[in-house]
């Protein structure tokens, strides 16, 4: 049996049935309630433990087949309030356009130095943006960035003429999102110590947009099931509408 700590335990005690769905203002409030559960314990050293803004998630288990390509979910959209974070953004495009990425925010702008630094192994930075032009050069890029999540594609927007557009946009915190094998679409939306109101309307968006883009293969029901949790927590079930 996995072994659960004291706060998970309390928690999931704090929690109640597995199986009971919450409307989404109730299951926010949950999730939030949950995250200030401590364990009232501290280190062996006698230092008291750190918490965190947790990072509050929803996931949305579609009707999909995942192994259909007709009907992968994937693409990429922007919260209205932002997700408490921002992001590293690389962008390969060169000449005027570099300057234009730079200075909207890109950590790093260019194309074959660029290439050659991330071949090399560099990954200081979480999205990668690209001009449509110079896709021939970092099609190599491939087998390094794109296990991570990493290599620019147009159905997930990084692929772009709006290069310093994009480069903002991503900066800011707007998401990429795709399904698991499993057919679960896991995106961010928000942290624990945005306010109930806050954290409801940039749920609301996102499942707004994966209901939008529904694939025209995917037969019977569409959204399934969705659950939020945080960081530490354990998730609560959600009814939508």
């Amino acid at each position: 049996m996995p072994y659960k700590s004291v706060r998970y335990r309390k928690q999931l005690e704090a929690r109640g049935s597995v199986t009971e769905a919450l409307p989404l203002v109730e299951a926010v409030d949950k999730i939030k309630t949950l995250a200030e559960v401590t364990s009232n314990r501290s280190y062996k050293n006698g230092k008291t433990r750190k918490d965190l803004d947790q990072t509050v998630e929803v996931v949305m288990h579609l009707g999909i087949d995942p192994r259909q390509a007709d009907q992968l979910v994937r693409g990429s959209l922007t919260l209205p309030h932002g997700i408490g974070k921002s992001k590293k953004v690389v962008a390969f495009c060169d000449g005027e356009l570099a300057e234009e990425a730079k200075a909207a925010g890109a950590v790093e702008a260019g194309v074959d130095e660029l290439v050659d630094k991330i071949s090399k192994g560099w990954m200081d930075f979480d999205v990668a943006v690209a001009h449509p032009s110079v896709m021939g050069k970092i099609a190599k890029l491939g087998r390094l960035l794109g296990p991570q999540g990493k290599m620019p594609s147009p159905k997930a927007g990084t692929v772009t003429p709006e290069v310093a557009t994009a480069v903002k946009e991503y900066s800011a915190g707007k998401l990429e999102y795709r399904n698991d094998a499993g057919g679960n679409i896991h995106l961010p939306v928000g942290k624990v110590s945005f306010t109930t109101e806050i954290l409801q309307e940039n749920i609301e968006v996102a499942v707004g947009h994966i209901q939008k883009v529904k694939p025209a293969a995917a037969k019977g029901a569409y959204m399934k099931r969705i659950c939020l949790s945080a960081t530490r927590t354990p998730s609560v079930t959600v009814t939508m509408g």
